[in-house]
């Protein structure tokens, strides 16, 4: 079963895209997700990153996702030593799902991973790309979470960067304005990957 990626800016779009390929009748799994569930004080990697980012992180029984990227996101080092920790844990809940979708003979396999590294590039046989003009996505980032525009410029940067030493996108999908051209757009990509050896 094709194993598709999809990545792209900050508020581009991903989980629409996803959300229509599911309807397309995809096995839709997100690695943020993925993350929420794994990062819980009441797990071993949630109390290693605990150890790691300090007790400040934890609001009642959660690890409070913001307080973890207000301190990763300005300090590059900790960042890495996140994803060190996180990356590998989130690729094996991945397989696991993987062999869950192979089980069900779903069509098709589609990841959201906004942090699309190279050394994901082996894993995928697909990857496609969400774009929106960055007026757009600033907009949506500010509306839809407590941070300042300072931050998704912070984020968007990183994006970027990683975007720059990976592989190129086989499909872009642009999702700066109608919805339903969006849906139209995912569905005819899924035909094509479900259709293509």
């Amino acid at each position: 079963m094709r194993k598709v990626a999809v990545t792209g800016g900050l508020a581009s779009g991903k989980s629409t895209v996803c959300r229509f390929f599911e309807k397309c009748g995809a096995f839709v799994v997100s690695a943020d997700a993925i993350v929420h569930k794994l990062l819980s004080p009441s797990t071993p990697l949630g109390r290693d990153i605990i150890s790691l980012l300090g007790e400040e992180i934890v609001a009642g029984e959660k690890i409070d996702r913001e307080a973890v990227a207000a301190r990763v996101f300005r300090d590059p080092s900790l960042l890495e030593k996140l994803e060190q920790r996180v990356h590998p844990q989130v690729q094996k809940e991945i397989e696991i799902q993987y062999q869950l979708a192979l089980e069900q003979k779903s069509p098709l396999f589609v990841v959201e991973i906004p942090l699309f590294e190279k050394q994901f590039e082996n894993e995928y046989d697909t990857l496609i790309e969400v774009q929106a003009e960055e007026a757009i996505c600033k907009k949506r980032f500010i509306e839809t979470t407590t941070y300042e525009e300072e931050e998704f410029e912070r984020r968007e940067a990183r994006l970027r960067q990683l975007a720059k030493n990976r592989r190129a996108a086989d499909f872009i999908l642009e999702n700066s304005g109608n919805l339903n051209a969006l849906q139209d757009t995912v569905q005819k990509t899924y035909n094509l990957l479900k259709e293509t050896p």
